[in-house]
Formats: structure tokens, C-alpha cells, sequence
């Protein structure tokens, strides 16, 4: 129990916010790419698969952070009691589970057409740098964003066997939703990281975080209203993507405080409503 607890702490199950942050990607690219005319069992199907491929490669990429991060992590104050930082979890061990959830996920990914396994393979090595990235750019949140929303894609390419120019303008705004958010998050760690040198849009922004907040989440809904033009989607898209619009503006932006971690944390798991909103927007765009 012990072990499973530890597996469970290393990995971030009891913190959902991580996976759904990579899942909701992949349930847009679907939702966008499929026909609803025809019977719903595939669209389940897909939408199942990219769930638990979101939490096994969420769960490998959280490994893998804190395996390049050891030192980093332990002179953080939220991350020093991590697993692998602490020592409770060898360097050997956090590797095998790596290699095991990485196998499971590739059972997941068999189950699509050909050219989304080959897409999926291509991503792993952004999976797997990304922790690189924080030592020697100040965007590493860019690479984030680039990584957890290439699912949107995938979702597309599963149904339609093909890459077109509607899901990578798509992807493209995901990555500034990420731009924000995880530049929100970064603010908790922030004094930690300009002392031991870790970079981030965070630091770069903040001396004026709202204005970089409101460039991307400005560019991230304008091309979602892009989307729904492109999509032919019907009045009731437009009329329920206010509620995102509301949300990223008068509620992360307007309640957004730099200097308190415990809102900035608040604020970055408000994304997973987002992302769920906007997932209920491209039903309504699809289905009304």
C-alpha cells in the first residue's frame, strides 16, 4: 500500500487537473472532426482511448519531470516532498514505471488508423524534453503548449485520415491557452526559481503578467470564433462561447493576483471548466 500510495503521489492521480488539461485537446480535435449523423459508438470509443492515453502519458510525463528535476525539486518548497526528490522513489524504479506506462499507452494507441499512431510516436520526444526547456529558454511554457495540445490533432487525423488546415489553426490557439495558464501557474513557484534559475514566461511577464495573459487568451478565442466560422457551426455556438469569454477575461484575468499563490492555482485548475465548456461549445456548433 505503501508503494501504491507513493505510485499514486509520483504520478499525480489524485490531481486530475494535469491529465484533463491533456485530454480536453484531443476531445475537441474529435468532436470538430466527427460526423454525427452516423452511429456514436466510435466517437465514445475514440474519446475513451484518448482519456486513459491522456492519464498514462500524463502520468509518464510527470515521472520523467521529476526524474530531470531531482535537484531542482528539492530546494522548491512546493515540490520538495515529491517522491523522487525526497528519495522515497529510486531513480531505477521511477524509470520502470516509465517504461510500463508508456507500454500500456501504446496498446491504447494501436487501436487508431495508421497515420495517428505514426503522429502520436513523432510527439513523444516533446513529451520527454519539455523538462529540458525550463534551463535554457524563458518559454518553456511555449514547449508545453506546443505538447499538451497536440492531441488536437490526433483527435482530428482519427477520424478524417488526413491533416487539414481547420485543426492546426485550432491547435495553434490551444498553445496560447496554455501560454496563459501555465504562465498563471508559474507564479507560485516564482521566488523559488529566480533564486535557482529556472526560467518561465512567468518571469519574463512579470512586470506586467495581465497584458501577456490578455494577448494570449485574446488570440485563443479569436481563433476558436475562427473555428465556429470555418466549422459552420450554428447561432448557438456563438451564443454559448460567451461563457468561455467570461470566464478567461472576467474571471482568470480580472481575478488573477501574482502575488498570491494560493489564487493562481485556483485560477489554472478553473481550466479544466474551460476546457470542458468549450467542449460543450463544439457539441452545440456540431449537434444545434
Amino acid at each position: 500500500m505503501n508503494q501504491l500510495n507513493l505510485f499514486i503521489e509520483l504520478t499525480r492521480l489524485k490531481k486530475p487537473i494535469g491529465f484533463m488539461l491533456l485530454f480536453w485537446p484531443c476531445a475537441w480535435g474529435l468532436t470538430i472532426a466527427y460526423d454525427f449523423s452516423k452511429d456514436l459508438t466510435d466517437y465514445f470509443f475514440y474519446l475513451t482511448l484518448f482519456f486513459f492515453g491522456s492519464v498514462l502519458m500524463r502520468s509518464a510525463g510527470c515521472i520523467v519531470n521529476d526524474i530531470s528535476d531531482k535537484k531542482f525539486d528539492a530546494r522548491v518548497f512546493r515540490t520538495k516532498k515529491r517522491p523522487i526528490a525526497s528519495g522515497k522513489i529510486s531513480i531505477k524504479l521511477a524509470i520502470f514505471y516509465v517504461l510500463i506506462l508508456c507500454l500500456v499507452a501504446f496498446l491504447v494507441l494501436i487501436n487508431f488508423n495508421k497515420l495517428t499512431i505514426i503522429l502520436a510516436i513523432l510527439s513523444m520526444p516533446l513529451a520527454f524534453t519539455y523538462p529540458l526547456m525550463k534551463r535554457i529558454t524563458y518559454w518553456p511554457q511555449l514547449f508545453l503548449g506546443i505538447t499538451f495540445n497536440y492531441g488536437l490533432i490526433l483527435g482530428w487525423t482519427s477520424i478524417n485520415h488526413q491533416i487539414e488546415i481547420i485543426p492546426i489553426l485550432f491547435y495553434l490557439g490551444a498553445i496560447f491557452w496554455t501560454l496563459g495558464y501555465d504562465t498563471i501557474y508559474g507564479f507560485q513557484d516564482i521566488k523559488d526559481d529566480e533564486i535557482i534559475g529556472i526560467k518561465s514566461t512567468s518571469i519574463k511577464f512579470k512586470k506586467n503578467p495581465n497584458l501577456f495573459l490578455i494577448l494570449c487568451y485574446l488570440i485563443f478565442f479569436t481563433i476558436l470564433l475562427s473555428i465556429g466560422i470555418l466549422m459552420n457551426f450554428k447561432f448557438l455556438f456563438y451564443l454559448l462561447v460567451l461563457v468561455p469569454f467570461f470566464h478567461l477575461f472576467f474571471y482568470q484575468i480580472h481575478q488573477f493576483k501574482n502575488n498570491i499563490p494560493s489564487i493562481c492555482l485556483k485560477i489554472f485548475k478553473s481550466n479544466n471548466l474551460l476546457g470542458f465548456l468549450i467542449y460543450i461549445n463544439l457539441l452545440a456548433g456540431k449537434l444545434y
